[in-house]
């Protein structure tokens, strides 16, 4: 295999999954550690990827790049636990509610399954997934039809037809990245459509997604900053951006992944409020029931 031939493979990878390991193109392509390191040391200085430790990355400032949902998943998995523990509170039993694509809210749709007797609408099929097998009879769980992208959402005309037929109290959504000239961001043009339509279909919008996503500039905005209602995020935010975000969204959430302790923030407030975030209680009591005829 020709040098070029075995980067435009390492770049195919990398745009798949997000990241290659070295071992792992060793052993797939047959050559030498000293040859994998050198192809990636080409591709770095081209600004195609970037060169790490035992491997090499995608650049994760382009507005366009999106890893798939196993690569995200793999990161800030303890901010998104505590983000989902925070955010799940809002939800209560008998609302319905939007669900959008993403990591942080697969997490949220794993705390949504103890709610009862919600409805939930989402263009995600991972969240469809995640509720539909926790089979809870009082839930109704309602999928959008559409095109896929690599984060598993459901997007496109289809999808956009259906979210504009619906209205819910609550829309829970998650975002590529958040800026304050921009807003919040998306990577996909089709995604930013639905996410916008998902938001029209709510009352409220929270926003939940985790510090590193601050100054992260995606090729779509989805709604600015100060039409969020609550924003739930984690404590890596930096002081700034808590002071921007402090003064655009009704109410800022900020929770500490190791304590478990949340600060409440609202757009007029002097002083943040503590307590501890804990999930919230089990509702997965047996229920004599039927599947909602809408569930997925």
């Amino acid at each position: 295999m020709l040098a070029r031939q075995r980067q435009a493979l390492i770049l195919d990878r990398v745009r798949e999954d997000g990241a290659v390991r070295v071992a792992d193109l060793v052993r797939d392509l047959g050559v030498s550690d000293m040859t994998i390191r050198r192809d990636l040391e080409i591709l770095d200085e081209r600004g195609l990827l970037e060169k790490v430790h035992g491997g090499g990355t995608s650049i994760s400032g382009s507005a366009v790049f999106e890893p798939g949902f196993a690569v995200k998943s793999s990161l800030q998995q303890a901010e998104k636990d505590a983000i989902a523990d925070a955010a799940v509170g809002l939800a209560e039993p008998g609302m319905a509610v939007a669900v959008s694509a993403g990591t942080t809210t697969y997490a949220l749709a794993q705390r949504l399954a103890n709610v009862p007797g919600i409805t939930v609408v989402t263009n995600s099929i991972q969240v469809a997934d995640v509720l539909y097998r926790a089979g809870r009879p009082d839930q109704t769980i309602i999928l959008t039809g559409g095109v896929r992208t690599p984060s598993d959402a459901l997007v496109g005309p289809f999808a956009v037809a259906a979210l504009r037929t619906v209205h819910v109290d609550l829309v829970f959504v998650g975002v590529h990245g958040m800026d304050p000239r921009s807003g919040f961001t998306c990577p996909n043009l089709l995604e930013a459509d639905t996410d916008r339509a998902l938001i029209d279909a709510g009352r409220r919008l929270v926003v939940v997604t985790d510090h590193s996503k601050w100054g992260v500039i995606g090729i779509s905005s989805i709604a600015r900053l100060d039409q969020a209602d609550t924003l739930v995020t984690d404590a890596g935010l930096s002081p700034e951006a808590r002071v921007i975000l402090s003064g655009a969204v009704r109410e800022l959430v900020i929770v500490d992944p190791v304590s478990g302790v949340s600060s409440h923030i609202g757009a007029t407030d002097d002083d943040a409020v503590e307590h501890s975030a804990t999930a919230p209680p089990d509702f997965r009591a047996p229920v004599a029931l039927s599947r909602g005829a809408d569930a997925h």
